[in-house]
């Protein structure tokens, strides 16, 4: 830190513009930094530790105003230069950093965080350092120009454990674990899949994936080859993330290697498309661009694109094949079937002589190239959510029945029966070219970094594998909070307790739940996904006001950062296994077909894997006095999870 003292402010200012060049660097940057070196310079006379200036996040190229290393503690100091008041906006964007480092930077796991917000001209400074969290992690501390050596002095005092190597700190890997919406705002900004993921052992899949893929695409292209690719992988593994990754390294190609990403999630495309827009806008108008939202907007529709338009396309002209040879489908599970494809084409488009299902149409859209295409298919196991969505045997029947000269290039996993194809496999074999590749398959969860194996515990819980979930239970909870509750309230109150910073939270329930009225949910009442997920926390169309719940339809492909999960009588537990309801009229009326069970198990096992760091489970109490709401509709349920291990909220 000597090195800090001994320069003259211009040669601090002088090596601080040279090194951020890709942010820009304006006057009012630079006097802002001016500022800033003169009280750390201030604050820092008595100080013994190393200071890093402009600290970049490499997620999504973030800086962090200084990061101070001293003894035992790391200290995230960010700076409102002329700021008179702490805004809530601002102590959650100094929280946010102190989390970014204790989740996914190595060398701070381990070691107590002290985030400090610095508005230079505030009235007064805070003189006590609060309660930190479990992990480490102390709220923010808000101070003026003149608290800051007082509250770093307190800081050293107070706050014990080993020194902290500030070399090696520096040095330690940065594994970071985005959301699916800032993954897609860093690909479509133009980071790499490997400079915004994982790298751990344990998630290296996810760019051996995408290797992979791109490999299949460039051989494809070069021998003149027609392929279909299906990537399989558990709830939250990343394989939108691969999708995405494709799409963004081609979109720009004026070579017959442009893709386009496609999804039937009618809700997902249209959070990334407004996420992508408006991030993209916000990025032009830094740089001092004149940019309007609709024209940001048309290169961004047309890089994600709902998969049904894109199939109307196809139909308009029959003989012309689409300007894209690369098309990767998003979800490709939830595909239409046969009847309902014909009864749309029936009832919206006039075809009555239509006898397609969607995979199939989609894959003949393609075929009319005449050199190469390739087609690539993102497959969750478990996801149908929806009646007509047929399954991903539906692609691999279009392709015996239709396309023999096509090579299928396959995760041995699609063989599991979550993915409902090993009777198709059996009946493609000999048909067409199979090639089965381990690379497809991504195993780890990276939705829930806390908890990899969150999305097995599910599973088993779905399952009634009671052995199997209640065996998890323990080393979940170890680094992912997990708790079960009958009152609504509490729930709430717990998840607001444990969310910090900008962490997202949002209450979800099943789109059969018809019975949670009398608690203020009204699964009837549709959210627009975009205001939901997007939107501000002083915004009642957020997530964040814990009023109205998003549904598996909304929420599919998407994730929250904390998710209050209720549970209605659709979905019971008795006699060692599920009991499947649907609420008609003034009752509950059983759920017999097979294909609508799983159905409602499907949006359970959505539901229960949104969340990335934490989640409550609200069953109901019930009511005696009510014959739709009877405690006995809900209290095997109940017993059933509680008896898995999962703490009980009191």
């Amino acid at each position: 830190m000597s090195s800090f003292f001994d320069a003259s402010a211009d040669t601090v200012l002088g090596t601080l513009t040279s090194n951020s060049a890709e942010f820009g660097v304006d006057p009012a940057q630079r006097d802002a930094w001016q500022k800033q070196c003169s009280t750390l310079q201030q604050a820092l006379k008595h100080v013994r530790g190393t200071l890093f200036l402009e600290f970049v996040v490499p997620r999504l190229g973030s800086r962090i105003d200084a990061v101070l290393i001293a003894g035992p503690v790391i200290l995230v100091i960010e700076f409102k230069v002329g700021e008179t008041r702490h805004r809530r906006a601002d102590v959650n964007q100094a929280w946010d950093y102190a989390l970014d480092l204790k989740n996914f930077h190595e060398g701070s796991h381990r070691a107590p965080i002290l985030p400090i917000l610095v508005a230079t001209e505030a009235r007064a400074s805070e003189t006590v350092l609060p309660t930190p969290f479990a992990d480490g992690v102390y709220p923010p501390v808000c101070v003026n120009a003149d608290g800051l050596a007082a509250v770093i002095a307190l800081a050293q005092a107070e706050i014990q454990g080993d020194l902290i190597d500030a070399a090696a700190w520096a040095a330690s890997r940065y594994l970071p674990t985005p959301t699916i919406i800032e993954a897609a705002q860093a690909l479509y900004s133009r980071h790499s899949v490997e400079a915004i993921a994982r790298s751990d052992a344990g998630a290296l899949n996810l760019a051996v994936t995408s290797d992979r893929v791109e490999t299949l695409i460039d051989d494809a292209r070069e021998h003149g080859r027609k392929i279909i690719v299906f990537v399989t992988g558990v709830p939250g593994a990343g394989k939108t993330l691969v999708g995405l990754n494709v799409a963004t390294k081609r979109r720009e190609s004026r070579q017959s290697t442009h893709a386009v990403f496609l999804s039937g999630n009618g809700p997902l495309v249209a959070v990334l498309r407004e996420a992508l827009t408006r991030d993209e806008l916000a990025r032009q108008r830094r740089t001092g661009k004149t940019a309007r939202k609709g024209v940001v907007g048309q290169p961004v529709k047309a890089f994600i694109q709902n998969v049904h338009h894109f199939r109307d396309d196809g139909l308009r002209d029959p003989g012309t094949p689409p300007v894209d040879h690369v098309v990767i489908f998003d979800e490709a599970q939830r595909a239409w079937n046969l009847r309902r494809t014909a009864n749309f084409m029936r009832a919206r488009k006039g075809r009555a002589d239509f006898s397609q299902s969607e995979p199939e149409f989609l894959i003949s859209y393609l075929a009319r190239h005449q050199d190469w295409a390739v087609v690539i298919c993102l497959v969750g196991g478990g996801q149908e959510i929806n009646d007509g969505e047929a399954g991903i045997s539906a692609w691999l029947d279009a392709l015996r029945d239709h396309f023999p000269d096509w090579t299928a290039y396959i995760s041995p996993e699609l063989t599991d029966t979550e993915y409902a194809a090993g009777h198709a496999l059996d009946l493609l074999a000999g048909r067409v070219e199979v090639q089965r590749d381990p690379s497809l398959h991504l195993s780890v969860s990276m939705r829930s970094f806390r908890a990899e194996r969150v999305s097995h515990f599910v599973k088993a819980v779905l399952d009634a594998d009671a052995e199997g979930a209640g065996g998890l239970v323990a080393q979940i909870t170890a680094k992912y909070p997990l708790v079960l509750t009958r009152d609504l309230q509490g729930a709430k109150r717990w998840i607001r307790e444990h969310a910090r910073g900008s962490e997202r939270y949002g209450l979800v329930a099943s789109s059969g739940a018809q019975r949670l009225k009398p608690h203020a949910i009204d699964v009837r009442v549709k959210i627009d996904p975009v205001h939901w997920f997007l939107n501000d926390a002083d915004d009642t169309r957020s997530s964040w006001y814990l009023e109205d719940a998003a549904t598996e339809f909304q929420v599919q492909g998407l994730e929250l950062d904390w998710v209050c999960m209720t549970w209605d009588a659709d979905l019971r537990f008795a006699s060692g296994g599920w009991n499947y309801h649907s609420f008609r009229g003034d009752k509950w009326t059983n759920v017999r077909t097979p294909e609508r069970q799983q159905y409602l198990k499907n949006a359970y096992r959505v539901l229960l894997t949104r969340a990335r760091q934490g989640m409550v489970i609200f069953v109901p109490q019930g009511d005696p006095l009510d014959p739709t709401r009877a405690p006995g509709f809900y209290d095997p349920t109940f017993r059933y999870l509680q008896g898995l291990g999962i703490p009980v909220l009191s």
